[in-house]
C-alpha cells in the first residue's frame, strides 16, 4: 500500500529579544514624557484602588516617566521605580526630586525583572508592561516579585477605546510582527485571567475613562506625531504620501470618538483598571 506523506507545516518562531529591541527605539523616540504626564490622574486614581498603605514596598514596572511611581511615593511608600528606557527614568527621577520624594530609579526590563521572588508588596503598571513583546512572560515575572498576598495594579487600554482604535489604524499602515499578541489584549479581563490565572486570589476590574484634552484634534496629532514614540517612528518610517493617509485617518478616528463642540477635543479614551489580589 502506498501512502502520500503530508506536507507539515510549522510556525515560525518569534524572536522577542529582535521585538523588544525596536520597540525599545520606538519609546525612545520623540519624548514620551511630553504624553505621559497629562496622564497622572490614572496613577492617582490605581494607588487609590489599590489603598496604598504607608511604607508598603512597591515596585513600577514599566514606568514611563513616572505617573504611577510619583503617586505611590507621595502615599509614603517605598518605590523602586522601573524603565528599560533609561531617558524616560531620567524625567521621573526629575519629577520626584522637584517634589522632594524619596524614590529608587532603575532600569530594568518588565520580562525579566532583577529582583527576587516576592520581594515587593505592590506591583504596579500604568498602560506599560501591556506593551511587552512576550505577554506571558512579563506576567509570570509581575507575579514572582510580588509577595503571596501582595497586589498587583494594571491600567490597560482596552481593544475598543480611542488608544486600542489607534494602534489598529497605525497597524494598517505598518503591519505588527508576525507573532506578537496586540497589546490592548491585556485591557480584556478574560486575558488576564489567562496570563495571571494560577496566580490569582482575586481580580477586580472596572473600566474607566482617560480624556484626552487638547485645543484641536490638529494639536493632538502635531503632539502625539512629535512626542509619542510608536506614532513618532510611524510617520517617520513612511513616505509622504502615506504621512498624509496616515495623518487623515487618525484625524478621522478623533473626529469618531470627540466629545467636544466647537473644534475643541475632549476624547474620552476606554481602559481597564486592574486589582489583582496575589495568591
Amino acid at each position: 500500500m502506498e501512502t502520500t506523506m503530508q506536507p507539515t507545516t510549522t510556525s515560525p518562531v518569534t524572536d522577542f529579544s529582535a521585538v523588544k529591541l525596536k520597540q525599545q527605539a520606538a519609546w525612545s523616540a520623540g519624548d514620551y514624557a511630553v504624553v505621559g504626564t497629562t496622564l497622572q490622574i490614572v496613577g492617582e486614581e490605581l494607588c487609590e484602588a489599590l489603598d496604598l498603605a504607608a511604607g508598603a514596598r512597591v515596585l513600577d514596572v514599566a514606568a514611563g516617566n513616572g505617573n504611577a511611581t510619583l503617586a505611590a511615593a507621595r502615599r509614603w511608600c517605598d518605590v523602586v521605580s522601573t524603565d528599560y528606557v533609561g531617558a524616560l527614568l531620567e524625567r521621573g527621577k526629575a519629577r520626584a526630586s522637584a517634589e522632594g520624594l524619596a524614590v529608587q530609579f532603575e532600569e530594568a526590563d518588565a520580562e525579566n525583572l532583577p529582583y527576587a521572588d516576592a520581594s515587593f508588596d505592590v506591583v504596579l503598571s500604568t498602560f506599560g508592561v501591556m506593551f511587552t513583546p512576550n505577554q506571558e512572560r512579563a506576567a509570570s515575572e509581575l507575579a514572582r516579585v510580588c509577595k503571596p498576598g501582595g497586589q498587583i495594579g494594571l491600567a490597560n487600554w482596552t481593544p475598543s477605546g480611542f488608544i486600542g482604535e489607534l494602534f489598529k489604524v497605525i497597524g494598517r499602515y505598518l503591519p505588527p510582527p508576525a507573532g506578537v499578541k496586540p497589546p490592548s489584549l491585556w485591557g480584556t479581563e478574560a486575558h488576564l485571567r489567562e496570563l495571571f490565572g494560577k496566580h490569582t486570589g482575586t481580580m477586580k476590574v472596572q473600566r474607566k475613562n482617560f480624556v484626552f484634552r487638547y485645543r484641536t484634534p490638529q494639536h493632538w496629532l502635531d503632539t502625539f506625531r512629535t512626542y509619542y514614540g510608536p506614532m513618532h517612528k510611524a510617520f517617520g518610517a513612511l513616505d509622504t504620501s502615506r504621512q498624509a493617509s496616515l495623518a487623515a485617518d487618525l484625524i478621522g478616528l478623533v473626529q469618531q470618538f470627540n466629545e467636544a463642540p466647537g473644534g475643541a477635543m475632549r476624547l474620552p479614551s476606554e481602559y481597564l483598571e486592574v486589582v489583582i489580589k496575589r495568591r
